[in-house]
């Protein structure tokens, strides 16, 4: 039996957020843009997400404006957070920290910086050496203490690069053949961009 994804409390902006961002895989959707995951064969892979949920997710996120969906008029097609999904980095950070704090005993998996001065953040995204809370551009995301290498003995193109320093909301497009299967997006489509 599916669960709804309607809550019957009209009188509560929790649930009506819940109803935009509370159904599995969304939230990581979300963080993925965060990291810079544009194309919907990355989010496809990194997450491991079936691609009909992946793109009932999508379809929603770009509905309520969460995401923009960019087309090229060649066939690419890249999402990028709107303003209004920038505006989740406060809950995407803080869901990271409670993470972090229970469940990852060795520290934390990403560590957080300032792009401006290195400084790093803290939990309410506040540089250590500046003193400024960062805004999204400016932070950078680096493996953590808590991060673990060998968890990923193979990692696939996309999970390599975000396993590097690099700032947030930074496209990743590295140049690769791309199997999508979205609709709209032939398979096969050879996407040769350099990476930016």
């Amino acid at each position: 039996m599916t669960l709804p994804s309607t809550y019957p409390d009209s009188n509560c902006s929790l649930a009506r957020a819940l109803e935009v961002i509370g159904e599995r895989w969304t939230l990581l959707i979300v963080r993925d843009a965060f990291y810079g995951v544009s194309r919907f064969g990355d989010l496809a892979t990194q997450l491991g997400i079936p691609r009909a949920v992946l793109t009932n997710r999508l379809k929603l996120l770009v509905r309520e404006g969460v995401l923009t969906r960019d087309d090229d008029g060649a066939g690419s097609v890249e999402y990028r957070l709107a303003d209004k999904g920038i505006a989740l980095w406060p809950i995407v950070r803080a869901m990271m920290a409670w993470g972090d704090a229970y469940y990852s005993p060795a520290g934390a998996k990403r560590a957080l910086r300032h792009d401006v001065d290195g400084g790093p953040l803290d939990h309410e995204g506040r540089c250590q050496v500046c003193g400024s809370v960062a805004p999204v551009p400016e932070i950078r995301m680096e493996p953590g203490p808590g991060f673990d290498a060998a968890a990923d003995s193979a990692p696939d193109p996309v999970s390599a690069r975000l396993n590097l320093p690099r700032r947030l909301l930074e496209p990743l497009a590295p140049a690769r053949t791309r199997q999508t299967g979205e609709p709209g997006e032939p398979h096969g489509t050879r996407d040769t961009r350099a990476a930016q």
